[in-house]
């Protein structure tokens, strides 16, 4: 989803009041709203395979899947995201009673696009650095076959990157593991580029 900027500048109570009677998806970024636009096909493919895939690892243990609606908060810098995909390991945390902004993700993930590309990997990863329950960070590019993850080794987090179909990413945190193969089945890459 592509961010466009829109010029609000709201308080963290005043934005989470709107965006939960929002009839769209708002993120909030230094008091101010950041509208998300619409996915392709690429996007929702990836979203969907990689959620499934994990889902299905998942589905009798202690950590849980999400997508794309639910809410992320960045306690440390009063900031909230919508991933494309987040994994929450134990007992979920949330900001308040009612329950659609988590505090402790373990896992997020992000499919990049060309306009989302630098804001997923530079500005939305120095805030989720900040989660102390996170653990690994996964970027898919939805226009090539590459992924990037990122796993929090203290003091810092290492860039592992996958480009092939037969790569395997290893997810520590959650004990899965995502072949590039089920996240890209059903992409079709434009051969021109």
């Amino acid at each position: 989803m592509a961010p466009i900027a829109a010029p609000t500048h709201l308080t963290p109570k005043a934005y989470l009041k709107l965006e939960r009677k929002a009839t769209t998806k708002n993120e909030y970024v230094n008091g101010e709203t950041i509208a998300m636009a619409g996915a392709s096909f690429a996007h929702n493919f990836i979203t969907l395979d990689t959620a499934t895939h994990l889902n299905n690892q998942l589905m009798d243990g202690e950590c849980q899947v999400a997508t794309g609606d639910l809410r992320v908060k960045v306690i440390q810098t009063e900031s909230y995201f919508y991933p494309d995909i987040v994994v929450v390991c134990g007992e979920p945390r949330a900001e308040d009673n009612v329950f659609d902004t988590l505090l402790n993700p373990t896992l997020i993930v992000e499919v990049l696009s060309s306009s989302t590309e630098l804001y997923d990997r530079d500005e939305k990863f120095a805030h989720y650095r900040q989660i102390d329950s996170l653990q690994e960070y996964v970027l898919i590019s939805q226009d090539k076959v590459q992924v990037m993850q990122y796993r929090r080794q203290e003091p810092e987090w290492l860039p592992t990157e996958f480009w092939t179909l037969s790569d395997v990413v290893p997810l520590v945190s959650i004990g899965c593991k995502l072949p590039l193969q089920h996240i890209y089945r059903r992409v079709k890459f434009d051969t021109d580029n």
